[in-house]
């Protein structure tokens, strides 16, 4: 049994079997992981007493250490409770994003399965804000599933966010909507896109080039079985840009508008702001 630690910190870490409230230092420069990027994450949400979806995120982190050849010491049920543990440890009127993962410390070009340990670390990150952001069309592209582990959620493959990002924001927007190898709308540089038209809700067809966001398909359950019409659908660039509204979904800010992409400036609409409510309902039954 893990020893717990009193901290006034708002963040806390699991390593090793042990809690500490203080960064730790877990590898070093011949470890696989440090070289060769064999690291898989998952992230959370824990706020007001609750954990939505934490099960799902955590069983999406060992499907993760599979697809990049990691071992998976502990299971997804073990992972959730450790998260629990922590999550508990913590003030509660706090905001927190919960990052397990997975990273192998031997191997040469291959990660040796075996070397594979856990860690876990609990953030004060606050929700960014539901103002609303804007985007602007990125010149960076989402890999093919023949060119990246795309259906891991893999360290390896935020480089490729970052440059997008940072392309953005030197134009002037906040994120970048980024285009897969076919001309068609993969997502946002940062989480799953959602658009409004007529009435309809339509975001992109998962084909494998971005994560089926956890989010991503709360919410469309969670519209479905509100009466609402969700299509997952082929979209184009223009497609967003003709749309009546544009939000987002994803683990940092759950739900949010888009009120800008290029020179296409966008109102927080009634179906972002029931996506929202319909989200936020769903979580209050998560308690931890």
């Amino acid at each position: 049994m893990s020893h717990h630690v009193s901290t006034g910190k708002p963040e806390l870490y699991y390593v090793d079997g042990q809690w500490s409230a203080d960064n730790p230092l877990i590898v070093g420069p011949r470890d696989h992981a440090f070289w060769m990027s064999s690291v898989v994450f998952d992230g959370a949400r824990a706020f007001d007493g609750l954990a939505p979806d934490l099960d799902r995120h955590c069983a999406r982190l060992v499907a993760s250490a599979r697809e990049l050849g990691l071992g998976t010491p502990l299971s997804a049920d073990e992972i959730t409770d450790i998260c629990l543990e922590g999550i508990r440890q913590l003030p509660r009127e706090r905001v927190y994003y919960v990052r397990p993962a997975f990273y192998a410390t031997d191997g040469l070009l291959i990660p040796d399965p075996a070397s594979t340990k856990f860690v876990l670390s609990i953030l004060d990150i606050p929700w960014p804000g539901w103002d609303g952001f804007t985007a602007g069309k990125s010149s960076y592209r989402r890999p093919n599933v023949d060119m990246a582990p795309t259906a891991a959620k893999a360290a390896c493959l935020y480089p490729n966010v970052a440059r997008a990002i940072r392309e953005a924001q030197a134009r002037g927007f906040a994120n970048a909507v980024m285009l897969d190898g076919d001309d068609h709308v993969a997502e946002f540089a940062t989480a799953n896109l959602w658009i409004v038209s007529g009435g309809v809700v339509r975001t992109p067809a998962p084909t494998g080039v971005f994560l089926n966001g956890i989010t991503r398909q709360r919410v469309m359950a969670l519209l479905r079985a509100d009466g609402i019409a969700v299509e997952e659908a082929s979209l184009r660039f223009e497609d967003v840009l003709a749309a009546d509204e544009v939000f987002n979904t994803g683990n940092l800010g759950k739900v949010m508008p888009c009120i800008g992409v290029e020179d296409r400036v966008f109102e927080p609409g009634p179906v972002y702001a029931r996506a929202r409510e319909l989200y936020f309902d769903f979580a209050k039954i998560a308690t931890i």
